[in-house]
């Protein structure tokens, strides 16, 4: 397969949990021939728990560490990136992945991703003791807008459209 000259050839994703990072980058990946790095996996791998075991066990201080050690490994070469919803708070992390390609943030409002993550709820969601998920989304959203090269609206019809939506937006 060819890669598209059009295309960066790589593609960092953000945004918050339910945003649809990991679907819509799986699509991005077949549609551009690019590889596909969830680094959540890559997390989940390394330390051999899940998302929320590491938070349980560790704290969130110690969870973010780990995120940040990930991200600044991972190889970022020809390859759709999804990110955990808390990269954002990792300065290095996101230089990183600048520098490797635009940044496209797939936004969603407050109670599409509610209603996405109480489907799934045992997703670990890096969260201080006491934060609600709205408290988190109020947080993260200036910085998701703060590193976004693009952003998309993840809510505009299915994971295959809003794939569409991000190649589009990469082409202008």
């Amino acid at each position: 397969m060819t890669l598209d000259p059009q295309l960066p050839t790589t593609i960092n994703l953000i945004g918050m949990p339910g945003a649809g990072k990991s679907t819509v980058g799986v699509i991005l990946a077949k549609l551009t021939g690019l590889a596909f790095t969830d680094t959540d996996l890559a997390i989940q791998l390394r330390e051999e728990a899940t998302l929320q075991e590491i938070v349980d066990s560790r704290g969130n201080a110690a969870f973010r560490r780990v995120e940040e050690e990930v991200l600044l490994e991972v190889d970022l070469e020809r390859a759709v990136i999804s990110t955990g919803g808390s990269v954002v708070y990792s300065e290095a992390a996101m230089q990183r992945l600048r520098e490797a390609g635009p940044v496209v943030y797939l936004h969603a409002d407050l109670a599409t991703l509610e209603a996405r993550v109480a489907a799934a709820p045992l997703r670990g969601i890096s969260r201080e003791g006491g934060q609600s998920f709205a408290d988190i989304y109020a947080e993260r959203t200036p910085l998701y807008e703060r590193y976004a090269d693009v952003t998309v609206d993840a809510t505009c019809g299915s994971a295959d459209n809003v794939a569409a939506l991000v190649i589009e937006a990469l082409r202008r």
